[in-house]
Order: structure tokens, then sequence, then C-alpha cells
């Protein structure tokens, strides 16, 4: 049995030719990107929760507090990750059904620079600038 080529780097994948958009090597380099960010996530969420029951007794209230906060500090970093593991579940669910690096509003194609800053974007920069004056507007 051949073995098989060794995973598609950021450099090769941003030599690729246009015409080379979203094919096979580029999906498979976005679906394991996506997959090691959901795994890193889902692990750190397990040591958040671990350190959060753990129970510790306080002489001190100033000392009570000060890890008060840092459990509601790591409270909402997990609840801002919890909702970008909804977005990496989106984008892999797009990847298999052959949306993944089109934009959502027009179609065109995101692009591999943005994509790679940020393997979730569903829109073109365009579209999200579009998006965000629209949510100022209504906000």
């Amino acid at each position: 049995m051949p073995a098989s080529p060794p995973p598609l780097t950021e450099a090769a994948l941003l030599k690729m030719p246009a015409s080379a958009y979203m094919n096979a090597d580029q999906l498979a380099f976005f679906r394991r990107r996506l997959e090691a960010l959901r795994d890193e996530m889902l692990s750190n969420a397990a040591e958040t929760g671990v350190h959060l029951k753990e129970n510790e007794t306080f002489a001190d209230p100033n000392d009570r507090a000060t890890v008060e906060e840092e459990h509601m500090l790591e409270q909402r970093v997990r609840d801002r990750e919890r909702k970008l593991l909804k977005k990496i579940s989106s984008a892999i669910a797009r990847i298999d059904s052959g949306e993944y690096g089109w934009c959502l509003e027009t179609g065109d194609p995101i692009g591999l620079p943005r994509l790679l800053a940020r393997p979730t974007a569903e829109y073109s920069i365009e579209a999200q600038e579009r998006h965000e004056k629209q949510e100022k507007l209504h906000a």
C-alpha cells in the first residue's frame, strides 16, 4: 500500500492556483484544522470542569473573592468557547455538504487567507462588513 502524501501546509495551500479552490486537499486541511481546534477546546472545557469542582476553603475572604473572580472569568471564556464549538460544528457540516469556503450570502469564495485566519468564517469580508454595519444600526 503506497504511503499517503504528507498533509498540506499553509504555504503549499496558498501557492495553489485559484482553480484548485476548495479541492479535496484544501477541504481535508481545513477539516483537520477545525477538528484540532474542537478537540483542544473540549480538552480545556474538561479541565475547567475539574478545576471548578475543586472545593477550597479560605480563611481570608480576599483569597476567596480572588478565586471566585478567577472562576467567573473561566466560565466566561468557556461560554465563548461553547459558541465557537457551534461554529466549528457548522463549518465541518459545510465541508461535508460542499458549501465550505463559499460565502453564505453571495456564493463568492471567502478566500484562503481569511479561512486561515478564521476557519469558521461563513461570509466574505465584504458580506461580513455589511452584516456588522447592520448589527450596529439595529443595536
